[in-house]
């Protein structure tokens, strides 16, 4: 067993402070803006209703809502959940599901199409170790209610890990995210005044964005938005309207960072996802959003804005002055390839290709430019399920993502091709059995070396 000592070095996830020395980049001259100090803000902002939820989409999560919410002590604060979240996924769990990805892809299969067309006796088998669940799955969510744990928010991490249903994922990713509280009866009002203080937010700040020392920061949201994708989406009026608001307010809000390329991505998903609630469509991607009323788009941009920020709250020194959060992963990704491939980093420092110069962007924009939308969605579902996910796990799907293409890798034998095929891995129709297999990997690699400081010892 290693000592306390050896725990301490290199890999050891670090929760330090941003210094209060580095120099801010584009934004925030206001400080923080409270609603409670500015109560004709909030009285002039308009009354926004909760979020709908579809009544046709009945679902057994209700079930999970009515068995689950009296776990919480009602008078928790609304950071209850993230609490939560720093307790350990069940490894024996994880470790099952990503063994038996790894062993047997072709059981996987088979257990999907089990699972789209079930039987009787399969319905009333409740279990409380539920194996790997297809995504599309309501009954994923009743195992919760059936199983008698004592936490049921490290139930619902440890059900999201292998993906969440489309119907149930909006309002999974809100809990998950520390965003929505978990008791039933407070989420309504929880809702409520987010918003209200977001639209305070707007109206205190926004006006500002053309001022001359707003006004870069608003000209690079402006000229980054319309190169995201998916284009059908993002080029829509109201939905570039949206984004700027959103990234604005947190540039302004956030004055160690302020506005960085690369910040703009993070917002999709969130936004279509909390979309799918409302929208028909099968893909949101193309989806005419000036059909959706305009009290529900508010309500999406607010809950959007939110989850966000609770994102960025756990990388932002990804963003600050020089980003050393993702100087120091890159470095972090660098060591470990050389120790999980030897050959392939090798090969990399033989043909005189830096890790920064393809993985600055897997780390800066979270592997959203180099798989497709809908892998990203998947990819955050088991992100939120895990502790510190977007930061110390994303580093281990790095280094999967990158050994992934160790074949096609070892046989460019040009730094120039080399270093195109990295920055245009051919991800374009990967689905949600890659990402699977993906995360496996990176679970066993997480398993193996993140508590263990001996490996990384020349």
């Amino acid at each position: 067993m290693a000592s306390d000592g050896a725990r301490k070095q290199f890999w050891k996830r670090s929760n330090s402070k941003v210094p209060g020395s580095i120099q801010h980049v584009y934004g925030a001259q206001h400080p923080p803006f409270d609603p409670l100090l500015h109560g004709t803000l909030l009285k002039a902002a308009p009354k926004a209703p909760t979020t709908p939820v579809k009544a046709k989409r009945v679902s057994t999560f209700q079930e999970f809502e009515s068995n689950t919410s009296d776990a919480w002590d009602a008078g928790e604060d609304d950071d209850g959940l993230l609490a939560m979240a720093a307790e350990s996924l069940n490894s024996d769990v994880v470790m099952e599901t990503a063994n038996r990805v790894l062993r047997n892809h072709s059981e996987r299969q088979e257990r999907h199409k089990r699972w789209e067309a079930p039987g009787p006796e399969q319905k009333s088998k409740p279990s409380a170790e539920p194996p790997p669940v297809p995504s599309g799955d309501l009954r994923l969510v009743k195992s919760v209610s059936e199983s008698h744990t004592s936490c049921p928010a490290e139930e619902l991490r440890k059900l999201s890990w292998s993906g969440i249903p489309k119907p149930v994922r909006p309002i999974t990713w809100k809990l998950l995210s520390g965003y929505l509280p978990a008791n039933v009866d407070r989420r309504p009002a929880t809702l409520q005044r987010k918003q209200k203080e977001y639209f305070a937010f707007i109206e205190h700040y926004y006006d500002s964005r053309n001022d001359d020392v707003h006004q870069d920061t608003y000209r690079q949201i402006h000229i980054d938005i319309p190169r995201m994708s998916p284009e059908a989406l993002i080029l829509q009026p109201k939905v570039t309207e949206i984004f700027e608001r959103i990234l604005f307010i947190w540039a302004i809000r956030h004055p160690a960072s302020g506005y960085v390329q690369g910040i703009n991505d993070l917002v999709t998903p969130f936004f279509v996802v909390f979309m799918c609630e409302h929208i028909e469509e099968e893909e949101v991607d193309a989806a005419d959003v000036s059909r959706v009323p305009a009290d529900v788009l508010r309500n999406v941009e607010a809950d959007t804005y939110w989850c966000m920020s609770k994102l960025l709250d756990g990388i932002q020194d990804n963003y600050t002055f020089a980003q050393p959060g993702i100087q120091m992963k890159v470095k972090m990704l660098e060591e470990l390839v050389s120790r999980i491939d030897e050959p392939v980093h090798r090969h990399l420092e033989q043909h005189e290709v830096r890790y920064l110069q393809f993985a600055f962007r897997w780390m800066n924009n979270l592997l959203m430019r180099e798989v497709p939308l809908r892998c990203t969605v998947r990819l955050w579902d088991t992100y939120q399920s895990e502790p510190d996910g977007f930061s110390h796990f994303h580093l281990y799907v790095c280094a999967a993502f990158l050994v992934r293409w160790r074949k096609e890798i070892l046989e460019e034998r040009d730094f120039q091709e080399l270093l195109l095929f990295l920055q245009n891995l051919p991800t374009a129709h990967w689905g949600d059995e890659d990402i699977s297999l993906l995360l496996a990997e990176a679970y066993r690699l997480k398993f193996a070396f993140a508590d263990a400081p001996n490996h990384y010892k020349k």
